[in-house]
């Protein structure tokens, strides 16, 4: 009845075909970080030097990212990967999670030598203990705009929950947990 996606067009995609009562509402901008886990082979750094160098140098066997062929945190990683120019190097090493929880269990694990993932999983506890990360630059990747919207039909209680996510409380939350709110990305 509340459909909550990562990747706005998804909401569009679903208006389109008339599944909805409207194009939905921007909730947040979710944020991607690099990860490397206790005794990674490289330091986490905004321009992913270390990374690079550890690529370079051979030290570098998986590294973790969320399938960008659906997974928008995914597509962002890629994006932000290839403006690096460590795409293609990594390439063979790449170890594609269905989507962006499992792609932080792999990095956060150890399985992988590190990873990109959301900023809010990066802050999960049981995640932020297994190793360091840093916030990768905005401008290394197109922005993460998630959006959410009714579906037709939808029930009060759908209706209530979509009206309370867009209240201060709700949007307090969303901060906390590493998404920037669509008013302060405007800024």
């Amino acid at each position: 009845q509340l459909f909550l996606s990562a990747d706005e067009d998804f909401v569009f995609k679903l208006h389109d075909s008339g599944r909805t009562e409207d194009r939905g509402v921007l909730y947040a901008i979710g944020r991607i970080v690099l990860f490397a886990p206790k005794g990674s082979s490289f330091a986490v750094d905004a321009r992913m030097v270390g990374l690079k160098q550890a690529i370079d140098g051979n030290v570098v066997r998986r590294f973790a990212i969320a399938n960008p062929e659906h997974a928008p945190y995914g597509r962002a990683a890629e994006q932000s990967l290839r403006k690096l120019g460590l795409w293609e190097s990594l390439q063979g090493k790449l170890v594609l999670g269905e989507n962006v929880s499992q792609a932080a269990q792999f990095a956060s694990s150890g399985s992988t030598q590190g990873g990109i993932f959301a900023y809010s999983l990066a802050l999960v506890p049981g995640i932020t203990q297994q190793g360091q990360y840093l916030l990768l630059p905005e401008d290394l990747h197109a922005p993460l705009r998630q959006r959410m919207v009714l579906v037709k039909g939808a029930g009060e209680t759908a209706r209530a929950f979509y009206a309370w996510l867009q209240q201060p409380a709700a949007r307090k939350i969303l901060t906390q947990y590493g998404f920037v709110l669509p008013a302060a990305a405007a800024k």
